[in-house]
């Protein structure tokens, strides 16, 4: 058991190094690809989180040396593939510290990994892809609480988490929500809030505002 979450941590910082080494390739093309690609490829981690590690301590260990080398890389600009304007926030802090909060409550907390895989993928893959889609498709932005979002970006967010989280749903409860119909509202009202919550996150706050809020509901419905 220690010797497979040791070749966890091995194998964890291997994949993260070839993400941010692969990043690279986007760069020639924009900056925010590159970050974009290193924020959604960093949330598939938590598979090698689930296959590996069966101890908290170790799980953890991961996100919380890079809650440390993502503030020194903001402060020192060290990995600048992934790094913004200083004005934009501190996001890559708040995405190490919204993995670590999820490793502690999934695999320490609730022992269920599976429940931190959700909010997960709906921050790397729900606000990743909001993101790149909101700069590749021209539609009107709007701006609410100082964050400025397109109606895009929204909608690719909306359209993302409902399919996570209507899987995770269907998957998990599935005789329930298909006898009582509850599947689609649940789903879709969760998408609503999220989407929402994401859309008034300004400074990067909704790395770490989507996957708790996710997180919470999750875990009272």
């Amino acid at each position: 058991m220690c010797k497979m979450n040791f070749l966890g941590i091995i194998v964890s910082y291997l994949y993260i190094g070839i993400v941010i080494i692969s990043a690279k390739i986007f760069e020639k093309r924009e900056i925010e690809f590159s970050r974009k690609f290193i924020h959604i490829m960093l949330g598939n981690w938590w598979f090698i989180a689930m296959y590996f590690f069966t101890n908290v301590w170790f799980a953890m260990f991961v996100p919380i040396t890079f809650v440390i080398i993502n503030y020194v890389s903001y402060k020192k600009n060290l990995i600048k593939v992934m790094e913004r304007n200083k004005q934009d926030g501190i996001g890559t802090v708040y995405y190490a510290i919204a993995l670590l909060i999820l490793t502690i409550v999934s695999f320490g907390i609730c022992k269920e990994p599976l429940l931190g895989l959700i909010p997960n993928l709906v921050m790397a893959y729900g606000d990743g892809l909001a993101a790149v889609f909101g700069k590749l498709i021209k539609s009107k932005k709007y701006k609410i609480n100082g964050a400025k979002k397109s109606y895009a970006g929204s909608f690719t967010m909306f359209i993302i988490t409902t399919l996570i989280i209507g899987g995770y749903l269907l998957l998990k409860y599935n005789e329930v929500f298909w006898q009582t119909g509850h599947w689609t509202l649940v789903t879709i009202m969760m998408a609503c809030c999220i989407t929402m919550i994401e859309a008034v996150s300004s400074k990067g706050i909704d790395n770490i505002s989507v996957p708790i809020s996710t997180l919470i509901m999750l875990i009272l419905i």
